[in-house]
């Protein structure tokens, strides 16, 4: 059976009003693109979504604050502004499915940053449980870091 869900694709509607800033890797839909907008009722998945878009937002904002504070011990950046965060995947029953990457393959901490990130959201008020998926495609590279990320790093 397919679980409700709602999904949060970081980049799926910045202009929303209460959105987070984002970073410069993800671009915002552009005038022929589709973008998913899930209201408490609508179908997903042919199942009726139980979260309310003020719920959703509220969750999103609090998730990527929590992901902001878990940081790559080799880089004074957190791994949000790094990019390595690239989807959010919230379920009716406030399950949260991160698909995060890392900056390199073989990073000292790439089995334990997953679980930095799982205790990091875990903490948000309305969340029933965490998972966090590495995923290495697309693969990583400079050009996924916000700005902030670059000024801290003087990689102008």
């Amino acid at each position: 059976m397919t679980e409700d869900r709602d999904v949060l694709d970081i980049a799926s509607n910045p202009q929303r009003e209460g959105a987070p800033d984002l970073p410069s890797h993800i671009s915002p839909p552009g005038p022929d693109d589709e973008v998913a907008r899930v209201d408490e009722g609508d179908l997903v998945d042919g199942q009726t979504s139980g979260l309310s878009q003020s719920e959703i937002d509220r969750l999103t904002a609090d998730i990527i604050a929590a992901i902001k504070t878990v940081y790559d011990p080799e880089i004074p950046v957190d791994i949000y502004e790094l990019g390595l965060i690239y989807k959010v995947d919230i379920s009716d029953n406030r399950h949260v499915v991160v698909d995060m990457t890392l900056t390199a393959p073989g990073c000292p901490v790439a089995g334990e940053m997953p679980l930095w990130v799982e205790g990091a959201v875990g903490m948000v008020e309305g969340i029933s449980g965490v998972t966090a998926k590495m995923v290495f495609d697309p693969p990583w590279d400079i050009s996924r870091m916000s700005d902030e990320a670059r000024v801290a790093l003087n990689m102008w």
